[in-house]
């Protein structure tokens, strides 16, 4: 048998649209040349209508393959391949306007043949511009898919496929079918204009380079608009293709799409909708850290996870699977879905060749959510959401949604970390709950360490120009104390060092509340007293009334060569300054997380920035190590802290560390036990490099 060749869509959809628009050039020059020599051409207007429509066609199918082979391209690339449309547009139009000018008064300036030529390329490029600028509009309005709004675009889409034929029937004559559609048309395009929720997720320099390419693009359609409706109906040609239902309809929603995207962008409206949306993944996160009770069984958690996916990800339907050896039968939990839909839907997801690989996966901590197409009467597009414990699969959520491609790149982010951490807390009641029924709570609370250990953070973030490393110790198998680190931008971090009052394991499950907040309010860029005041906020939902959380949290800028800094009751941090030799203490006031739980807390939020130089060393710690006591019950104090500093303060930041916890042994003794969590991180600052 012959095997033909693959058939490349896009370059076949691209040759066909070149040659229709060569084949409509032809037409019209030779019904040129019949109507210059008074000669029947043979060829009827509807001939050139065909090709007309031909030519819309395939530029439509050329670009509609084009953008959804690159739909995984940002906002910004999409917004600029309109911009960048336009600008190649006008610029055509621009030096064929210049060529003219530079004939004067010529012979040739009058050619009607050149005229014509001309007319074509300015229509195609006009076309091009148009329809491609659309398909683009397309896939920013259905970023956020539900019903309702892919509804819609369809509509739309029907209602310009009969606008291309409209000429047909009023031949041109631009009577009431013609108005009555550019009305009907002029109205799907100002709802369909309405879906802007693309732009909350931008941020706030690519706001502004959003805001620059419609501005282009916007200036574009202006100068073709006006040259289409000025100059070109003061010419005559053979045929008019510019002035058509289906030209001004894209006109007009081009424009209005690219005006509301502009203002909606420059007013930053969608921002608060953001914020909420982020503060409520928070929330859920918070609960998912404490929903598991040692009396409870895993049936709350699970709710929960079932509940918080579903709002993520806008699902319709959703259904839990348990299919680990601990669970033979199986453990379903359903979400507006039948056992039959169920079924048919599992049997169309295990025939797809990526879950066969994705559930054959060696290593299931390598495994990740994966969006699906279905081919089913309902639902159209399904997310798997692994559970995975103790490097096993225990199960999967399956999210369902009635449109095609429904969920997100933001969607699976928010939906793997709701997944991994129910995964923890699941994991950590039954560790504590075999812990309590085989009587081994010393054995079982190791694990516990262990896994509290994977919380903190085995590689921080820092660039060329300083240099960190961090340690902590827990009095008993687990603590409170809590550091982390977070690469904001290639010159921007972020350093967090926190202590939850207390000890043991209702301390270490604070400290993973205080994990999630750091992780989940940190992606929004907030400043280091905004943070305090959102941390608050969230941290007092969750915690108990008798416990709460200290913390400091800076912001180091290399480029400026600063240290914004915010503290909520943590123990001073040490900062010592290389050109006056000295070491201090930073003064900065702060009240701990969790102990005004109201509005009046942003009153005590102090935020001071400083600056840095090279060889500058900054030192954060928790009170685990100033009263550390010795056999005579003195402590370890701030001064001894200052006074190491002050003589190790050449040496890099792990012999810094080193030499201060051995002196904190040392002081204690030998055989001394240090009676409380402790942490200690320490930054120092290297050469800067200022014509960078």
């Amino acid at each position: 048998m012959i095997k033909l060749p693959p058939i490349h869509i896009g370059k076949l959809s691209l040759l066909l649209a070149i040659l229709v628009w060569l084949a409509l050039l032809f037409v019209n020059l030779v019904r040129l040349f019949g109507v210059l020599n008074q000669l029947d051409s043979g060829i009827a207007v509807e001939f050139t209508w065909i090709l007309q429509t031909l030519f819309y066609i395939t530029v439509y199918g050329f670009y509609k393959y084009s953008i959804v082979k690159s739909s995984q391209s940002d906002f910004l690339n999409l917004i600029w391949r309109g911009a960048s449309t336009g600008i190649f547009a006008v610029a055509v139009y621009i030096i064929i306007e210049l060529f003219y000018s530079s004939l004067g008064e010529s012979k040739l300036s009058t050619e009607p043949f050149l005229q014509t030529f001309f007319y074509h390329v300015r229509f195609g490029l006009l076309t091009i511009f148009l329809i491609s600028t659309s398909l683009l509009w397309q896939h920013l309005i259905l970023y956020q898919k539900t019903k309702r709004v892919v509804k819609q675009w369809q509509a739309y889409e029907i209602a310009m496929l009969i606008a291309m034929f409209l000429v047909f029937f009023d031949r041109g004559a631009n009577e009431y079918p013609f108005f009555f559609g550019l009305v009907l048309l002029g109205i799907l395009a100002v709802i369909l204009s309405t879906n802007l929720k693309w732009i909350p997720y931008l941020t706030f320099k690519e706001k502004w380079k959003s805001l620059l390419f419609l501005a282009v693009i916007i200036a574009s359609i202006g100068y073709l608009l006006w040259y289409t409706f000025s100059h070109e109906s003061e010419r005559v040609y053979p045929v008019n293709l510019t002035w058509n239902l289906f030209l001004i309809s894209l006109f007009w929603f081009v424009l209005i799409y690219a005006v509301l995207s502009f203002l909606v962008t420059l007013f930053n409206l969608p921002t608060s909708s953001v914020f909420e949306q982020k503060l409520t993944e928070a929330i859920n996160f918070q609960r998912l850290s404490q929903s598991i009770q040692p009396e409870e069984n895993e049936e709350q958690v699970l709710d929960i996870l079932m509940d918080s996916c579903m709002s993520a990800a806008y699902a319709d339907a959703a259904w839990l699977a348990m299919t680990s050896e601990e669970f033979p039968g199986g453990i379903f939990q359903e979400r507006f879905i039948d056992r039959k839909t169920r079924e048919e839907i599992s049997d169309l997801i295990q025939q797809q060749k990526t879950v066969q690989e994705w559930a054959a996966e060696k290593r299931p901590d390598n495994l990740s959510p994966i969006s699906l197409r279905l081919t089913h009467p309902k639902f159209e597009s399904v997310l798997l959401v692994p559970l995975v414990i103790n490097k096993s699969v225990i199960g999967k959520i399956v999210l369902c949604k009635e449109v095609r491609d429904g969920f997100n790149k933001e969607m699976l982010n928010i939906i793997s970390t709701f997944g991994r951490q129910a995964c923890i807390a699941v994991e950590n009641h039954r560790l504590l709950n075999q812990a309590i029924l085989n009587e081994r709570y010393q054995e079982e609370l190791k694990i516990a360490q262990r896994v509290q250990k994977a919380l903190l953070p085995t590689k921080l973030d820092h660039n060329q120009f300083f240099d960190i490393c961090a340690y902590s110790h827990a009095a008993d198998e687990v603590g409170g104390d809590y550091y982390d680190t977070f690469k904001l931008d290639e010159d921007r971090y972020v350093l967090i060092i926190g202590d939850v009052s207390g000890k043991g394991t209702s301390a270490a499950f604070h400290m993973s509340q205080m994990k999630g907040i750091f992780q989940s309010l940190i992606q929004l860029n907030l400043s280091p007293s905004d943070f305090m005041i959102k941390a608050n906020a969230a941290l007092s939902r969750c915690l108990e009334r008798n416990h709460f959380i200290t913390a400091s949290i800076f912001i180091i800028n290399t480029a400026k060569q600063t240290i914004c800094h915010s503290r909520a009751g943590h123990v001073p941090t040490l900062f010592h300054q290389k050109k006056q030799n000295k070491s201090a203490y930073l003064e900065i006031d702060g009240l701990g997380l969790g102990i005004l739980r109201n509005m009046q807390y942003e009153k005590h939020v102090v935020e001071k920035t400083f600056t840095y130089q090279s060889g500058d060393v900054l030192v954060l710690f928790t009170d685990g190590i100033v009263e550390a006591k010795n056999e005579k019950s003195h402590q370890f104090g701030y001064d001894r802290i200052r006074t190491l500093l002050e003589v190790y303060h050449e040496l890099n930041p792990l012999e810094i560390q080193t030499q201060m916890i051995d002196s904190l042994h040392a002081f204690v003794g030998g055989d001394g036990l240090i009676d409380d969590d402790y942490s200690i991180m320490v930054v120092k600052f290297t050469e800067q490099n200022n014509d960078c």
